[in-house]
């Protein structure tokens, strides 16, 4: 089932500013005005855009608490206390834990990790813990992307004479813990120029913090590059500011030189090495990751990502990637499941809101299906499984709808929930759920605006055939790392035609590869992929003519790279007589 989008073409850029920067830069005014668009308008601000630098990285002590956070740390290290890197299961705790963990255990032998139980103590700080710490005479933990809500957890951990430093990207209570030290630069009190880095950001931070004030080398830092780049990728922050030089350096990184557990990834992925992009982190290494925290333990991703030797790393990496192929396996058949529940009329909901509930269903997977239920009814959404007597389970929004605000305005009925806007997780009682579930639909009935229902793909240009050169997409490429804040590039092209070569590929012949013809230029032809979209075939085969909106990519095969269209929608014109 595909819903219909619509395509919105973004307002045009002054056309001033476009024309003197496309001058001043000798690009096609196209792409100057992709530039004004992201708010570069003068020549040395598209230097800064297409040259990043590390040395315009901001000082780690404009964050609150980071000469304490060092401070704290360095006395640990020089007493030899013992010291505990705590993080979450998903990819952006345990690439944090792996890059403060592995920077540590340089500087002293009394360092070690801990990554909680998805299933037995959940997301967060927890008690079994920090009784782990306390048991294994651990005074001073860390926590990284987590811990800026856990104020009884770090009063407990006081209690059993440990300290506390916490490094969390979330958005704080108006308490904080009453931790030695709280770096989080969306504290309030926090003056940090850039507040959207990701959790294994702000623990790159402290690392550079730590460096910068005990002589450490910023160079010795590089190495951690890859790991925050999967990070920024997965955690979906804005690829923007401080986190596009991060990025940039980051794939400069995993593309030359990655650590051997993201390198035995690559491969396992399928990937081309040295030709990694964002998209790739998201679709193909991020998963990977993940699948260790969702199907088994998140202590496992550590493992891979600090792995010493390639023979270890390729070990880890294959237990991993089977883990992957079960979870895909299981999501697959839950989404099926799913599916036709509500089709058959079994949501939780009357409408407005998707929510289903299975006890048997894996609590791994919950969020993944979520977000396949979006795709398919496009309204916000909630599965819900059982785990430990309790129901549970991840929701996922649409955009424009705070679905953690509807999510909050039911606190009263759950047991736990966090998240933000767009996903979240909760658990509640079973006899709770009937009410939970008639107000969360109600709530979305008397928020939700009717365009929020309706999928729109904004489109930053028209683009002709005659213009997609060589410069112009050597270019196009500069504007990368892509990621929110700075998408790919989407352009819309009228009235093109299949050269008659287009054919269904992929699983029951879902996909179309096409070879695209624009009508006034019929002797220039381009490649273009268009995934679940199979259903405008026998249209386009037939020899009528499309409008399509897509991006610009580079598809790597066996070496070889070439230009392609990949394809976001496509819009049927009237057909041939």
């Amino acid at each position: 089932m595909e819903i219909d989008k619509e395509w919105i073409l973004k307002d045009s850029a002054d056309p001033e500013t476009v024309s003197r920067l496309s001058i001043e830069l000798g690009i096609d005014p196209v792409l100057a005005g992709l530039l004004v668009q992201r708010g570069v308008s003068t020549f040395q601000e598209a230097r800064s855009f297409f040259r990043p630098d590390l040395a315009d990285l901001h000082d780690p002590f404009l964050m609150k608490d980071m000469d304490v956070a060092v401070e704290r740390v360095h006395r640990g290290i020089e007493s030899g206390e013992k010291i505990l890197v705590y993080g979450d299961y998903d990819v952006d705790g345990t690439t944090a834990v792996s890059l403060v963990y592995s920077f540590l255990r340089g500087l002293s032998p009394n360092v070690d990790f801990y990554i909680p139980d998805r299933y037995d103590e959940g997301y967060g700080v927890s008690d079994k813990g920090i009784s782990w710490a306390s048991e294994n005479g651990f005074t001073l933990i860390i926590t990284l992307d987590c811990g800026i809500k856990a104020n009884d957890k770090v009063a407990l951990a006081a209690s059993k004479g440990i300290d506390m430093i916490i490094c969390d990207h979330h958005l704080p209570e108006d308490d904080l813990p009453g931790a030695v030290a709280v770096l989080d630069p969306k504290r309030e009190d926090c003056g940090y120029p850039f507040d959207d880095l990701s959790g294994c950001g702000v623990g790159f931070k402290f690392v550079q913090g730590y460096s910068a004030r005990y002589g450490i080398p910023f160079e010795t830092l590089v190495p951690l590059l890859d790991l925050t780049v999967v990070s920024i990728a997965s955690d979906l922050v804005s690829v923007v500011g401080e986190n596009r030089i991060l990025a940039h350096f980051g794939l400069k990184r995993l593309n030359e030189n990655p650590r051997l557990g993201l390198l035995a990834m690559i491969r396992l992925s399928g990937l081309e090495p040295s030709h990694i992009t964002i998209d790739d982190i998201v679709f193909k290494i991020g998963p990977r990751i993940n699948a260790a925290g969702r199907m088994e333990s998140g202590r496992m991703a550590v493992e891979l990502l600090t792995a010493a030797d390639e023979d270890s790393a390729m070990k880890i990496a294959g237990e991993i990637n089977e883990y992957n192929n079960e979870r895909k396996s299981i999501d697959r058949e839950i989404t099926k499941e799913a599916l036709e529940m509500v089709q058959s009329g079994g949501s939780l909901s009357d409408g407005h809101a998707t929510i289903v509930y299975d006890p048997s269903w894996h609590k791994g997977v919950v969020g993944i299906v979520a977000s396949r239920l979006v795709e398919a009814f496009y309204k916000p959404t909630i599965v819900l499984t059982r785990s430990n007597g309790l129901v549970t389970g991840s929701a996922r929004s649409v955009p424009g709808f705070d679905l953690y605000g509807a999510i909050e305005s039911c606190a009263d009925l759950l047991e736990n929930f966090g998240g933000h806007i767009y996903a979240a997780g909760l658990t509640l009682k079973e006899e709770n759920l009937k009410e939970f579930c008639s107000r969360i639909d109600a709530y979305v009935g008397n928020t939700i605006s009717t365009t929020m229902l309706t999928p729109v793909i904004y489109i930053d240009s028209r683009l002709d055939f005659s213009q997609i050169t060589p410069k112009f997409f050597r270019i196009l490429k500069q504007f990368q790392p892509f990621g929110p804040g700075n998408s790919a590039p989407v352009f819309m092209t009228e009235n093109v035609y299949d050269n008659g070569n287009g054919r269904k590929v992929g699983a029951e012949g879902g996909h179309m590869k096409l070879e695209l013809i624009q009508e006034e230029q019929p002797y220039r032809h381009i490649s273009a992929i268009a995934f679940n979209k199979s259903s405008h075939f026998g249209h386009i085969k037939a020899g009528n003519p499309v409008d399509i909106c897509y991006s610009i990519v580079e598809n790597y095969y066996r070496g070889i790279a070439n230009l392609q269209l990949r394809i976001k929608d496509i819009h049927d014109r009237e057909e041939i007589i």
